[in-house]
């Protein structure tokens, strides 16, 4: 019995811990937002690119937080450092992790729709973008005749690249859809429909 009230009471701590460590961050975070427009957008933008090759908690939350916020606050500060973030979006889709390039693909459907002419900036750099995309193109769980939830998720990685793929041709200018059609052949527009 008493064991038994001494692991109730570390779990209680345990919780009231973890309640207390997101209320910090939390409150942080908030904190950066509001400095957020002021930061240097060359460092810090392609360090948290870096970051989205993190799969261990609170490190990959980090990173995947301070890339949407600073794609969500950036306008124009993000255009100039499109060259940057090539090498760490490459190194991320290279990991061939599902979680890794799942959260990628999120990042780079935000980094498209994020400013003006960032989806057409990007075209010049497909060839080093979607090749590993090719390969996990079809990559859907086939269960049978059970349920997936991973679509509801949104981690399947087969849709999220056809929804990437689409973005891009969406937002890339009139050269995107040769480009992705050159890197991934079995590519299908879906533009006209």
């Amino acid at each position: 019995m008493l064991g038994y009230i001494v692991k109730s009471v570390e779990f209680k701590i345990r919780a009231l811990m973890f309640r207390l460590y997101n209320a910090l961050v939390r409150a942080h975070l908030e904190r950066l937002r509001m400095e957020i427009e002021k930061l240097d957008y060359n460092h810090y933008l392609p360090l948290f690119f870096d970051g989205l090759c993190e799969t261990v908690h609170p490190y990959e939350f980090f990173s995947r937080q301070g890339v949407h916020d600073l794609l969500e606050h950036g306008c124009t500060k993000i255009l100039p450092v499109i060259p940057q973030l090539i090498i760490p979006i490459k190194n991320a889709l290279n990991t061939r992790n599902r979680q890794v390039i799942c959260t990628t693909l999120k990042v780079l459907q935000h980094l498209v729709v994020s400013g003006d002419m960032v989806g057409e900036a990007l075209v010049p750099y497909y060839r080093q973008i979607l090749p590993i995309l090719n390969i996990f193109k079809n990559a859907n769980i086939n269960i049978g005749d059970g349920v997936d939830f991973s679509q509801q998720k949104r981690e399947n990685v087969g849709d999220l690249i056809q929804e990437t793929l689409e973005i891009f041709e969406c937002n890339g200018g009139e050269r995107a859809f040769i480009s992705i059609k050159y890197m991934v052949p079995t590519y299908q527009s879906r533009k006209g429909f």
